[in-house]
């Protein structure tokens, strides 16, 4: 029985440790993508959608400016410059402008402040494996519940890079992935590849602003909760849409996962969404209306997490 026991605590003391290199490494990938620059070009699949994307990520004494490039299919281009966003729709000759949110986008997918990450996923390295020609350590994130989707990052060995995305369900099913099939890590980068391709063409474009302001949805009489366990609330804002309406919009996430309800005015409208649930990648949403607004429950997490959500708004005379 002594035996035993000293074998099942060397065994717990190994998983500890393991975990804990697990959440470490996590920690890496958010430092690499805050402090490293880099450049390269990464495919998004989703089902029977890829989309090829190209970046250029600088980090600078002026704070992080980036490019982000789509490559096939309609020509768009996103252009940041600290915590303004500018994004160029040459279809539609348009510019939206907007303010950078707590929503993360490939591969800076993950936050600073990770101490509750282990409360709601299993975290544990997997193999080394390649990546882009790269010596990548992988690590799975698996939900303890219902109401999140698992994830596997690949990183890169020697400088935390996340180079590879997976996003999956609760069968195992593959649902998103971002992977980059080349990449060039850190050095100097010309800072030219940082202007934007339609700079010249859209000075005559229309711009939208969504004008992006600090609300409070109590104060309006919106009442969101309870909050899913795990999710909380990152910030409330208002901002424009359409150039006209008001939509109030507020944030929520677990350290991973992002949720967002907006509320909006049915009488701007001009045609509605079918109430009830669709699905757009990894991305589920969830319509339904309250008191002449529309509320929208959008998220990376599971149909029910993004139904429960919409569903527990409600709306009370202040």
């Amino acid at each position: 029985m002594r035996i035993l026991a000293v074998l099942l605590l060397a065994l717990s003391a190994q998983m500890a440790q393991a975990d804990g290199d697990a959440t470490a490494w996590l920690q890496r990938i958010h430092t690499a993508a805050q402090k490293l620059s880099y450049t390269g070009t990464f495919i998004y699949r989703s089902g029977d959608q890829a989309d090829t994307s190209r970046i250029v990520h600088i980090v600078g004494r002026k704070g992080i400016r980036e490019r982000l490039e789509k490559l096939d299919g309609h020509a768009r281009e996103i252009v940041r410059d600290g915590d303004e966003v500018k994004c160029y729709l040459p279809d539609t000759k348009t510019i939206k402008i907007d303010k950078q949110t707590d929503h993360k986008v490939f591969p800076a997918l993950l936050p600073e402040d990770l101490q509750d990450i282990e409360e709601y996923y299993v975290v544990s390295t997997g193999p080394v494996e390649r990546v882009a020609g790269y010596d990548c350590q992988s690590i799975v994130l698996q939900p303890k519940d219902n109401l999140r989707y698992g994830r596997k990052f690949w990183a890169d060995r020697k400088t935390g890079m996340l180079l590879k995305s997976q996003t999956f369900n609760d069968k195992g099913d593959v649902i998103e992935q971002f992977a980059f099939t080349e990449i060039r890590i850190g050095g100097r980068i010309d800072q030219g590849l940082l202007k934007p391709k339609f700079l010249v063409e859209s000075r005559s474009w229309q711009i939208e602003n969504s004008g992006a302001a600090a609300a409070s949805l109590a104060a309006s009489g919106w009442i969101v909760g309870p909050v899913l366990p795990g999710f909380k609330r990152m910030g409330e804002m208002k901002r424009t849409q359409d150039g006209s309406t008001e939509v109030e919009h507020v944030i929520y996430s677990d350290g991973l996962a992002a949720l967002s309800v907006f509320i909006e005015p049915m009488a701007n409208k001009t045609s509605l969404p079918p109430a009830g649930l669709s699905r757009q990648g990894s991305i589920n949403i969830y319509s339904r209306q309250v008191a002449s607004h529309l509320v929208t429950a959008v998220g990376e997490a599971p149909a029910e997490s993004v139904k429960r959500l919409a569903e527990s708004v409600e709306y009370r005379k202040p």
